[in-house]
């Protein structure tokens, strides 16, 4: 008996284990049929990718933000996942397949894109243990139907940021979020007023509905709610005196942003609380009264007027300034007067000579066009004569320059203009991620009033006018339909620009920094060089681009040059007048500034921040082309030191050390670090034009070897390959002798003892380089190589 009994005890433990480990087993895969078929359903109309959810496979463990629990689905995260090619043609918000999901706690689909309305099933068709929604820049689009957020009575997370929802908020949907304690409206185009009820939501405690166009007053008697920890109400068109409980609450908040509305009277908030760009008495930083007065006059509401804030007096015991130092400004006044006035005489002189040059032209029977700067002021006179409204620099037909879109499609391309969109503030414009209707990714630049130069966009479309260069940033289109907002529409390149390309990581896997190889970097300097030709020669007049640097350097797929940032180009200026006056005034020649600050108009100026690109290219240091601090130039000084064409053994102290190249690649490489140096001479007459850099690092071993044969004569015989080696190489002679002297005659000496020597290694090291007079032959003619 006790044995059978011992056996039926270890029987009863066997199949206890097995039942456990079973459902052990059974734990982390699906075991719901309905869940399934809603997996596959949304699967199918969300055009998701076989291999984020492959078929055949258990979801639970398989596939990508598919959260499960006792073999049910309970989150979903779209996040990071992308459509077949079919599903992007036809994108939409269907998403029928989570009626299935009885047991779904949360669906986040931040940035994946679901253009459309909100279904009105949402609220009523999700399961009853629902919590979260994340809809976040999903391009979200018409208005919030009360029966979409109703039904939802456990929902603890609401956010519907940057999309394009539109109309009022529903109040009665609102209202029953008892649960709610995190609600963001951010970024949208709603009207009316937020509802009083949001305000009593007994568990809220972050409220954000910054940018959404809402409207009203701040309710009262009404008192918040207590659990309230962070409200943003900014970017919007909210009115009136704040009463005294909503003050109270912004005291205690951790963080408050009221600022970019149109509240008035006192506030009597401290602590954390914005409130610029309002309508405050007494508070520094508000708008004007001109702007407040007429917000109110529009809406037929009563304004009192805003005081400006008050100025700290004086310090006790401090003096007026003596008379006598009137003395000192007015003869300030008089000397700048004596020096206008020489000024204006050169210019007139000038002036002067030039027509009686054109004159002597003339008869003698030759051509002679008009300078460059008499030319658009004769077009822009003959436009205004004409009664046009368009300048010199505008195109002459705007349509005919890309495609022309709607302002609707390109808010509804960027989720409209989100800040989750954003990939940067630039100096012309905010740069926004968007995706068109048919599926094209593009970079969508929004100019608006807080850039400096608004009419900087015409110059864009004056440059495309004459023709979509390969080497120019992709142009697909515009909207010019609002008066003071322009959109330009570029295609979007997918390596970057080179400052983040040059080191960049591979994957968020892999530690470390993957370096661009030579063979790109050499391709990414060619590309660079034909954008620049291109301007600089191609173009009348010449035009010059003034923001050359490593950001300014696109890279698409096939790390091919797209030049961007032409927000800065122009036409080059006339050097005959710029040098009378630069001579008048005592300039420096070496100067690449104009007398305003901004970069100087010559195309001399773009070569030498070339010149800074290819020794980032050259040495891997970021920064160098973005930079004309004290502290770049010392590095350029001493880097330039070792750049020598007498001695390649010194690129090494220079070199990126990430480069992995044999003897035919360091060589190419030292051919760019010499052509490098020759841009940045300091001279700036000195410098070569771009057509004579682009067939040098066309041909770089060129730079750095000797022909076979009799090199020399051919030199001579061939005029093109003349031209280019007076041009190149004599202007880098003049850069050498300027910069680190005492190295380079120093190399020279030491180049000359080695060749002198007559020994296999002084023979072997002449070889492989160029004589002096081959290398550095006299430039052809007296004038400039930029002329």
């Amino acid at each position: 008996m006790m044995r059978r009994a011992r056996g039926l005890w270890a029987a009863l433990l066997l199949l206890l284990l097995h039942l456990a480990a079973a459902a052990l087993a059974q734990q982390g895969r699906l075991t719901s049929r309905a869940d399934l078929a809603g997996l596959y359903a949304l699967r199918g109309s969300l055009g998701l990718r076989a291999r984020d959810w492959p078929r055949r496979a258990d979801p639970c463990t398989t596939w990508s933000g598919v959260t499960c629990r006792g073999g049910r689905v309970v989150a979903l995260t779209l996040a990071g996942l992308r459509r077949t090619r079919l599903g992007r043609l036809a994108p939409r918000f269907d998403v029928e397949g989570l009626r299935n999901l009885s047991r779904l706690e949360a669906f986040a689909a931040a940035g994946f894109p679901l253009p459309g309305p909100i279904p009105r099933w949402l609220g009523a068709g999700l399961a009853p243990t629902f919590q979260t929604l994340d809809l976040s820049a999903c391009a979200v689009t018409g208005e919030i139907a009360a029966e979409a957020l109703a039904g939802l009575a456990n929902l603890t997370s609401l956010s519907l940021a940057g999309n394009l929802l539109s109309g009022p908020l529903p109040a009665a949907a609102l209202a029953g979020l008892a649960r709610l304690t995190t609600l963001n409206l951010s970024g949208n185009a709603f009207s009316g007023a937020l509802p009083d009820a949001v305000w009593s939501l007994p568990q809220l405690r972050i409220l954000d509905v910054s940018r959404t166009n809402l409207t009203g007053a701040l309710p009262s008697p009404l008192v918040p709610s207590p659990a309230l920890q962070a409200v943003d109400l900014s970017g919007n068109l909210f009115y009136g005196a704040v009463p005294d409980a909503f003050s109270q609450l912004f005291n205690r908040l951790d963080t408050a942003n009221i600022s970019g509305n149109y509240f008035d009277g006192n506030l009597t908030a401290a602590g954390n609380v914005s409130s610029a760009m309002n309508c405050f008495v007494g508070l520094a930083g508000q708008r004007t009264t001109e702007d407040c007065q007429q917000f109110y006059d529009t809406r037929g509401l009563p304004y009192a007027g805003s005081v400006p804030a008050p100025q700290p007096a004086p310090p006790a015991g401090t003096k007026s300034k003596k008379p006598k130092n009137l003395k000192y400004i007015l003869i300030g006044a008089i000397g700048g007067g004596v020096l206008l006035l020489a000024v204006v005489a050169a210019i007139v002189f000038c002036v002067v000579c030039s027509g009686r040059r054109r004159s002597d032209q003339r008869e003698s029977g030759s051509p002679s066009a008009p300078p460059p700067g008499v030319q658009r002021t004769a077009r822009a006179s003959a436009a205004a004569a004409a009664g046009g409204s368009q300048t010199a620099a505008s195109p002459t037909n705007t349509a005919k320059v890309g495609d022309s879109f709607a302002y609707d499609q390109l808010a509804d391309a960027t989720s409209g203009f989100a800040d989750e969109r954003i990939i940067k503030h630039g100096h012309s414009g905010d740069l926004y991620y968007g995706q068109l209707q048919d599926g094209t990714t593009v970079v969508v630049k929004r100019i608006t009033s807080r850039v400096t130069r608004k009419d900087a966009y015409m110059t864009e479309l004056d440059l495309f006018g004459k023709g979509l260069h390969q080497r120019l940033v992709p142009f697909v289109g515009h909207c010019l339909d609002k008066e003071d907002e322009k959109v330009l529409v570029y295609r979007f390149v997918r390596n970057g620009d080179l400052s983040s390309s040059l080191h960049r990581k591979q994957g968020e896997e892999e530690e470390g920094m993957q370096s661009l190889d030579w063979i790109k970097r050499l391709k990414i300097a060619t590309g660079v060089a034909e954008a620049l030709c291109y301007l600089h020669h191609e173009c009348t007049p010449p035009m010059v681009h003034r923001d050359v640097q490593a950001s300014s350097i696109l890279l698409d797929d096939k790390f091919e040059v797209r030049l961007g940032s032409l927000s800065e180009v122009c036409p080059q200026e006339g050097e005959s007048h710029q040098n009378v006056i630069t001579k008048l005034l005592r300039f420096s020649s070496t100067a690449d500034q104009g007398s305003s600050g901004s970069p100087s108009a010559t195309c001399s100026y773009d070569v030498y921040c070339f010149g800074k690109v290819l020794l980032e290219l050259v040495t891997g240091r970021l920064g160098i082309s973005a930079s004309s601090d004290s502290k770049t130039s010392d590095w350029l000084d001493n880097t330039l030191r070792y750049i020598n064409i007498y001695e390649k053994e010194l690129m090494s102290k220079i070199i990126d050390p990430s480069l992995i190249i044999d003897e035919d690649h360091l060589e190419e490489v030292w051919a760019m670090a010499i052509v490098a140096k020759s841009c940045l001479n300091p001279r700036s007459s000195k410098r070569p034009p771009m057509k004579y850099i682009l067939k040098a690092l066309e041909n770089p071993l060129k730079v750095v070897r000797e022909d076979n044969g009799s090199s020399s004569a051919r030199l001579r015989a061939t005029s093109s390959r003349g031209s280019w080696n007076a041009a190149f190489f004599g202007s880098w002679r003049h850069s050498s002798s300027e910069i680190g002297p005492s190295r380079d005659d120093h190399m020279f000496k030491r180049s000359e003892t080695i060749k002198s020597s007559g020994g296999s290694n002084g023979e072997h090291s002449s070889s492989r380089r160029r004589q002096s007079k081959e290398i550095f032959p006299e430039p052809s003619g007296s004038r400039d190589t930029e002329d």
